[in-house]
């Protein structure tokens, strides 16, 4: 084969670059679709904190080796999702109360950073996207599901991180955003009126809105400090697994029957909506 052949076929196979003979090959992350597939069986509760990760049976289930699915569990692993046990393999992570506390500390001092920053550096377009986005959360809520509430939650608190134009800061939110996914979940089972949970990020987004950095801080306190002690109770009583309208029971063959439907941890773009408040509880 000549290289004139050689360099047509590689061209053939992705797109040509500046570097005659070699192109950008698009070949699908093997172990990132696996750890999705993982990470949203954890998130919807058919995974539940504490259940194995059984290689052999799911594997299987999504008709790879176990290789890609050992790998997938590493990274999850290195985010705080899974642990590893020496002999015992692969386990969804369990929280203690410390862990629940430590956690928040952490959030709560970066969220507070910043919606801080957020109110000297957002434009006006970023605040109104903000906006539409609260009303947005507001309007659907009755109609979501929980994993769905719990995404747009995670969403609204994500945009605000953007917001504050700190790059370190989202960064290390962004770290964080698998765990606190978990512990949301644990908060959401505490409520039993979705509207409210929607209806709870109002005093924050008002005030960043009129860029009060002082109201937002105090505002995101009783808001955080609120959840973290939600997530301490459903901890402390040893209630970490989705209660019995949540999910399905933890089977390994469940994991490859939802797909993923977008990479964890991704925000839904804020939509306009008209702001339909119904009367608080």
């Amino acid at each position: 084969m000549t290289s004139e052949t050689l360099t047509k076929t590689i061209a053939l196979q992705g797109e040509e670059t500046d570097n005659p003979g070699f192109s950008s090959i698009r070949v699908p992350d093997l172990v990132e679709l696996v750890e999705r597939q993982l990470l949203q069986a954890i998130f919807e509760g058919r995974l539940p904190p504490g259940s194995r990760i059984v290689e052999a049976e799911l594997s299987r289930q999504m008709g790879v080796s176990r290789a890609p699915l050992r790998e997938a569990a590493r990274r999850l692993e290195s985010q705080g999702v899974i642990v590893s046990t020496p002999r015992k393999g692969f386990t969804v992570r369990t929280f203690s109360p410390k862990e629940i506390q430590d956690l928040f500390q952490v959030r709560l001092g970066l969220e507070v950073m910043a919606a801080r920053l957020a109110c000297e550096v957002a434009t006006d377009a970023q605040l109104a996207a903000l906006k539409a986005y609260a009303d947005d959360m507001l309007e659907r809520a009755p109609t979501l599901s929980n994993i769905e509430r719990v995404t747009m939650d995670l969403g609204m608190h994500t945009a605000i991180s953007r917001l504050s134009g700190n790059e370190y800061l989202q960064r290390i939110f962004a770290n964080m955003q698998a765990e606190i996914r978990i512990c949301q979940g644990f908060i959401e089972r505490q409520y039993r009126d979705p509207v409210f949970i929607a209806q709870s990020h109002f005093p924050v987004v008002d005030a960043i809105l009129r860029r009060d950095a002082d109201a937002a801080e105090k505002a995101l306190r009783v808001h955080l400090v609120d959840a973290q002690d939600k997530a301490h109770a459903q901890v402390l009583h040893g209630d970490q697994a989705p209660n019995a309208g949540a999910a399905a029971a933890p089977t390994p063959a469940a994991i490859s029957a939802t797909p993923a439907k977008a990479k964890p941890g991704a925000t839904a773009t804020p939509v306009s909506s008209s702001r339909r408040k119904p009367p608080r509880p």
